[in-house]
């Protein structure tokens, strides 16, 4: 658990027969510890649009995802990460938040974007094939998006890339060590934040700063009036930086490694690059590489797939499973293009869906026109079978993406 199949973009045998005869499957975590394991569309999406049922924190007593608790309950209900997770004041953290992150919001960041792409390509081209995809373009352009954003320093980014593997660790380091890269990534932030607060500048953090601290002046402050406190703005950044760093770095490989291991795929965006948008949704539904897929606690019993589920329970929803699931799409194991509509579940849904996917959306599409433009002859320049997993973190990624051109 997770499952994986025989490559690293193959989705496992297991899915399906799942799907087919265990919908609502028992599942035993690296920990050791039992939760749910769900692979069918509707559940998956029901439950993800349930608002009753949040991400478990350290205070239920849940199925643990890693040895000694960590790999994300720890994490996310520790001193470290307070960002509000349930109810009213999430909602009101989320609003906050998520006004930055409009598709109209993105649209403005795009030629900025696309001039980061360019250059990045540019050098990957310059020190000549093969290359590494996910080194030369993968794994800088998003940091240096989202830490342009936030207003932190990109030479920064190899210390950033450490405390988001650490935040996002199940096997690939030690409790101690991850206790020790997130109190260093804690203290960053609080300093970063203290900073912004000092001299603001225009960026992310400076602004919801500023707002906070007009409100506190109005007599609100934190998750429960309309500012952010100190631990919510320093939560915020973390969470900010993490999911800039490894979701979508690993992203922009494997939809690439897609897009090539067939080349019919890549020469029918060459040949109609209007399909960039939904080429981006497919490759984000095909991905079977997404990790480790979104945990719930069950706080009540509840009926999914005809069967009861306790309180008390943990529930762990497999999206990509969901996205392969031929009662939600026609051809579901096949990479259609066009897919059009494409209600896939790789960003969750509901109350809890991932705040930074116009971002990410607005990054796949930048990175992908301009590969398109700079790049036609782009290939793998290894077989796609040997392709290799990043192993031991929530999430799921590729090594390396070798290509030539």
């Amino acid at each position: 658990m997770p499952l994986s199949g025989d490559t690293a973009l193959d989705p496992p045998a297991e899915w399906e027969e799942l799907r087919a005869r265990c919908p609502v499957a028992h599942a035993t975590l690296p920990s050791g510890d039992t939760a749910v394991y769900l692979t069918r569309y509707d559940d998956v999406r029901a439950l993800l649009s349930d608002p009753r049922f949040v991400r478990p924190t350290e205070r239920d007593n849940a199925a643990r995802v890693a040895p000694e608790g960590m790999g994300g309950a720890a994490v996310t209900g520790s001193a470290a990460v307070s960002i509000p997770d349930r109810g009213a004041p999430h909602q009101r953290w989320r609003r906050r938040v998520g006004r930055y992150f409009t598709a109209k919001r993105m649209t403005a960041l795009r030629p900025g974007m696309t001039r980061l792409a360019e250059d990045l390509i540019d050098a990957m081209l310059a020190d000549g094939a093969p290359a590494d995809l996910r080194a030369s373009l993968g794994f800088p352009f998003p940091v240096y998006v989202i830490c342009d954003l936030l207003g932190v320093p990109a030479e920064d980014r190899e210390r950033f890339s450490h405390w988001s593997d650490s935040f996002l660790s199940v096997t690939r380091y030690t409790a101690d060590e991850i206790r020790t890269a997130q109190q260093e990534f804690v203290a960053y932030m609080s300093g970063h934040v203290a900073a912004k607060r000092a001299e603001p500048a225009d960026d992310l953090l400076s602004t919801l700063i500023a707002e906070s601290e007009t409100e506190v002046g109005e007599g609100s402050e934190g998750s429960d009036g309309g500012g952010l406190s100190h631990d919510e703005l320093v939560a915020t950044g973390m969470g900010l930086l993490v999911a800039g760093h490894e979701t979508t770095a690993n992203m922009i490989g494997k939809m690439v490694s897609m897009l090539l291991c067939d080349r019919s795929r890549w020469e029918r965006l060459l040949a109609d690059p209007s399909l960039v948008r939904s080429a981006v949704e497919e490759s984000l539904r095909f991905d079977t590489n997404l990790g480790f897929g979104l945990r719930r606690y069950i706080g009540e019993d509840v009926e999914i797939g005809g069967h009861v589920v306790p309180a008390g329970s943990t529930v762990v929803c497999s999206m990509p499973a969901a996205n392969r699931d031929e009662r939600a799409f026609d051809g579901a194991d096949t990479m259609d293009l066009a897919r059009t509509p494409n209600p896939h579940l790789t960003f969750g849904v509901g109350p809890h869906s991932c705040l930074g996917q116009a971002l990410a959306r607005t990054e796949l599409q930048v990175v992908l026109e301009t590969l398109l433009t700079r790049v036609p002859t782009l290939r793998l320049a290894v077989p796609a079978d040997e392709l290799r997993r990043t192993e031991g973190l929530l999430v799921g990624g590729l090594r390396e993406v070798p290509v030539r051109w």
